[in-house]
Order: C-alpha cells, then structure tokens, then sequence
C-alpha cells in the first residue's frame, strides 16, 4: 500500500529531513550547485560503447553534484526490449536498458533520469522495429530505473520524494507514477516529469498489433492529470520553503517547430494543459523557473512564453511568462559530443548559468 500524499506542510518539513548531501570528497561552493545535464543519448551501439568518455568527463568535475539525463536512452529507429512478451520478439533488444542502467551507475554524483518517448511510448513504431508494447515497456523502465522509489541513480544515492509515495489520495492513480520525484538543494526546488516527445504527448496511435484504444486514452488521461498535480506540488513546496528558484525536467519539447500539424507532425496541443498551468504558477511564483528538456537534440536557450505573440508564444497561447528560461540540451547525434554544466547560484544576480563541455576529441562525430 502506498503512503497518501503529504501535506503541504509535512511535504515540506519531509523533503527537508531527507534531504541528503553528496557523500564523497569533493569540494563544492557553498552557495552554487553545478549539476551535468543531458539526454537522447547513447543512440547507437558506438556510444554506448564509448560510454566512459562522458562519465569521465562529468566525474572529473569535482562542483558537479548531480546528473540529469531527460530522457530517450536509445534512437527511435531502434528497437525496444520486448519487455514481458514471451517468447520475445525476435527485432527486441532485451539488454539495452541493463547496459546504460550500468553506464548510469558509473557517475559519481546521483543521478536523476526520467524518462522519454523512445523507451517506451514509441515502441510500437514499424522503424522502431515493432519491438514492444509501449505500457509493458514503461512498466520495464520503472521495474529496472526505479526500484528504489525516492531514491537516485548513481554512485551516492540521493533521497528524493517520488509520486509513488506522494499522492493526493483522492486520486490513487497517481501512485503509479514513480519516476515523477521532486527534491530540494539549496534553496532550489527540482522536478521531473514523465512527458514523452515526438508523438504529441503519446496521442499518435499504437500499432502494429499493440492497439488497444482504451488503455492508450487512459494513459494519456492519467499520466497527464498526475503530471499536472504533481508541477501544482511542487510550486507549492518551493513557496513553503521561500525557493530562490525551481527547476524542470522533461523531455519532450513542447515548442517543437516539426511537431506542427501544418508541417505533418504529431501536433502540440496535449502538452498545451501542462504549459498553460505552467505559465499560471510561474507567473505567480515570480522568482526564476527554469526547464530543461531535451527531444529536438539541438542545444537552444529562449524565453518560450515571454511574447505571447513570438511563435512560440502562439503555440499554447498563454499570458506572458518573462520568468521562465527553458534548455534544450544537445543530443548525442548532432557534434560536438557534449553535456550541460549547468551552474545555480541561489542568492546571485544571474541565477543561472551554463556553458557546454565538449567530452570528445573528434568533434565531427559521434562519441
């Protein structure tokens, strides 16, 4: 039985109590936090063999005190890991997901991992090679990445608070959402979200074979009420605590430019409803918010919902939101190799800052 979601108040006198620092010897300013930021990738056998050339180079920043990957752990043109169909399908890769579990136990810092469309929702695509059904295949990644609810990945563990264990009783559903976790450092409140990229929030049909149009419009529902319920959480945990800041991470990019029915895409209206609560409690946060995502695999830094008239501001249509900074983090396809040293300081005048460093010595291609 899974523990009902705290108030607000114990919430927060909770995530205080088990908030742990990073237990090694390294030497961290006491008023920043610098955190490795990343995601889509590995995307190929190449990368993941080339593995230790990333890990090395984010354990070799002794400020780097977290690791945040935001989602897709492998291409969408390559095949899933069958998970819970017997006998397995013969395109499935079952090993993958073990394998970059493992790169993912290299990192020093904890590591804080959610999840993206390719492991799961997309799994059914005919170039993903029909490799699995996409509930059975997110039940695999909350199985193997999130055994330990309220726990990191990594090396150090890390308390965290996830929706498993934090949920409004008056809607259980939400209990099954593990890989949502929220925690606080320094001031600063974080937290994730399961927001797959690419099919407009899991709306493009499933098919071959794995239709099934009840649980697909439940999943959609469901998993989209509980992310909703869980940003409202974490707005309200960092006003009770007084945040300088909070931060997000998801992967999809809801301002996808190809993603547009104009342009033949998927669409972008189903992460309308999470944007548009976004922008309301941002708004009313009035301190600095910053989201990274990852899905478009092009490093960019904007003000999405600044301009309600820019084009990104036209897509969902909120009010202006000038407190909002969104990253995108470069994907492991497009060179230079490189992870997001993001650095927060709390109690500065640029709250945020960030550079990219390049972990490869060939930076026309991919390692």
């Amino acid at each position: 039985m899974k523990s009902p979601m705290l108030s607000a108040g114990l919430l927060a006198l909770a995530l205080v109590v088990n908030h742990t620092a990073i237990a090694d010897d390294r030497d961290h300013d006491d008023d920043k936090l610098t955190i490795a930021v990343f995601g889509d990738w590995p995307y190929s056998q190449n990368l993941l063999d080339k593995a230790k050339l990333l890990t090395d180079s984010v354990n070799a920043d002794r400020d780097v005190s977290l690791v945040i990957h935001v989602g897709d752990i492998h291409s969408g043109s390559m095949p899933c890991t069958s998970a819970g169909i017997l006998p397995p399908i013969p395109t499935s890769n079952p090993g993958w997901n073990q394998a970059v579990y493992y790169v993912f136990q290299q990192f020093k810092a904890p590591v804080v991992y959610t999840p993206g469309d390719n492991e799961w929702a997309d799994c059914h695509k005919t170039k993903q090679l029909k490799a699995g059904d996409p509930l059975k295949e997110l039940a695999s990644v909350r199985h193997l990445f999130f055994a330990k609810p309220g726990k990191t990945l990594g090396l150090t563990e890390k308390i965290v608070f996830s929706q498993a264990d934090n949920f409004d009783p008056a809607y259980p559903d939400d209990a099954q959402f593990v890989e949502n976790v929220i925690w606080a450092d320094k001031k600063v409140v974080f937290a994730t979200f399961n927001m797959p990229g690419g099919s407009n929030n899991d709306l493009s049909d499933w098919t071959n074979g794995f239709e099934n149009a009840t649980a697909h419009a439940n999943e959609i529902s469901t998993r989209s009420a509980a992310n909703i319920r869980w940003l409202q959480a974490a707005f309200k945990y960092a006003d009770r605590i007084d945040a300088k800041a909070l931060v997000i991470a998801l992967q999809a990019d809801m301002w996808d430019p190809a993603a547009t029915i104009a342009a033949g895409g998927a669409g972008l209206d189903r992460y309308t409803p999470f944007v548009k609560e976004l922008a309301t409690l941002t708004n009313l946060f009035y301190r600095p918010v910053l989201l990274l995502n990852g899905d478009t695999h092009l490093f960019q830094v904007d003000h999405p919902l600044a301009n309600p008239n820019s084009p990104t501001g036209l897509i969902h249509q909120t009010p202006p939101v000038r407190n909002l900074l969104r990253i995108v983090v470069q994907g492991s396809t497009n060179p230079p190799a490189e992870w997001l040293r993001l650095t927060i300081n709390p109690e500065g005048s640029k709250t945020f800052d960030w550079t990219n460093v390049q972990y490869c010595a060939h930076p026309d291609i991919a390692c």
